[in-house]
């Protein structure tokens, strides 16, 4: 990984050595990719405004959430068919977090049993996409509390499936459909072959969806098994009041964009918000989660923690989102690209760079604790078109 320098360099390699399938649906958004591109023009839409003459020499990147102190302020966002990218892949995340001292989410569309992930990797959080009953959520929400997490975040805005044509112009489903052209993509990928999808097999069988509810799901590879996209249509801050009653730990709310959401889960006892247009891949045209980030911070007044996702790359955009009014940021592609890449080799490589850019960037903006990033720190550019 001698010529991986940035984040970026990441999923440039990782394209190279994922199956076309498994690559788009990692890396594409909805539609017209509106949110995808508005993700990151939305961070070179701010300018930073340095002090100078600052002793920064004594300067660190640790960040406190939820009384936990990690290294640095920027966690492993929820992504689902991580196994895909490596062998394990949920694992491998998890145990590179832990060793970086950052917080990792698994996912809901997990490969690997959540209890599995947890035992191997004690720290980790999990995110739910709730199942359409009461019952269902119940029994789910039970599971989780069985296994031991004390950090459940609830993603929000999956009402219903987006739109995403990059996954069936590049041959993904879910589960994948065994046929010429999957075959073919495999056959060109012989190391993610034989290193990831195959080993698997051999030595855990068939993969299936294994958190989705309190029962498992369906299998990843299946000609004729739809995986079972249970209608979220009809759920709503009743719920959420129903998950807070039964759940006795820290209850993150995941996809919220308003400061009127943001101040509702306040009322209905949410612990802390994501801020987050899932990146990019729901709403085409959503809003980026930097352009809502400071009113939500606002309305909130430090009330609970503000986290925010989507399009973070650089220690640059880490540190715009904290002067904005974010407490801490959660990353997802370019670690599972990383994992790709490397394992958890990759993992580490990649919170090494994005905290080293960070340790670098605090000096030259002349701070030396996140806490004393603040609005002042950070201007609009002039003159920008209207998006």
């Amino acid at each position: 990984m001698k010529d991986i320098l940035s984040l970026d360099d990441f999923e440039r390699a990782a394209k190279q050595r994922l199956p076309r399938p498994i690559y788009a649906y990692y890396s594409g958004g909805v539609e017209t990719n509106q949110s995808l591109r508005e993700n990151r023009s939305a961070f070179q839409d701010y300018g930073f405004v340095p002090r100078a003459l600052v002793n920064v020499s004594a300067r660190s990147t640790e960040a406190t959430l939820f009384g936990e102190r990690y290294s640095a302020p920027f966690g492993i966002a929820p992504m689902g068919l991580s196994a895909l990218s490596c062998y394990r892949g949920d694992i491998v995340l998890a145990r590179a977090a832990e060793q970086a001292r950052i917080p990792m989410v698994m996912s809901a569309t997990s490969l690997i049993r959540l209890e599995e992930v947890k035992q191997a990797a004690p720290k980790a959080w999990f995110q739910a996409y709730l199942p359409g009953t009461t019952e269902r959520i119940e029994a789910l929400i039970d599971r989780v509390a069985a296994a031991g997490f004390t950090n459940l975040v609830v993603t929000v805005d999956v009402a219903v499936l987006a739109n995403r044509e990059n996954n069936v112009r590049a041959g993904f489903s879910t589960p994948l459909r065994p046929g010429l052209r999957l075959a073919w993509d495999g056959a060109i990928r012989p190391r993610w072959t034989f290193g990831t999808f195959l080993r698997t097999f051999v030595s855990h069988g068939m993969p299936h969806f294994e958190n989705s509810f309190a029962e498992r799901g369906a299998p990843i590879l299946s000609r004729n098994v739809l995986r079972d996209f249970v209608a979220r249509d009809n759920l709503d801050w009743s719920h959420v009041d129903l998950i807070r009653k039964r759940w006795k730990g820290r209850f993150v709310l995941k996809g919220i964009l308003s400061k009127e959401d943001a101040l509702a889960a306040r009322e209905h006892g949410v612990d802390a918000i994501v801020v987050s247009n899932h990146g990019g891949r729901q709403l085409d045209g959503a809003l980026s989660p930097l352009r809502v980030l400071p009113e939500i911070a606002e309305a909130l007044k430090g009330s609970m923690p503000v986290l925010m996702d989507s399009g973070i790359r650089r220690g640059t955009d880490v540190l715009k989102a904290l002067a904005l009014g974010a407490d801490f940021v959660l990353v997802g592609r370019p670690f599972l690209y990383a994992a790709a890449v490397g394992g958890e080799a990759g993992v580490l490589h990649a919170a090494k760079i994005l905290q080293e850019e960070l340790q670098r960037d605090m000096a030259l903006l002349g701070i030396t604790s996140l806490d004393q990033l603040g609005p002042d720190y950070v201007r609009k550019w002039p003159n920008l078109p209207a998006w």
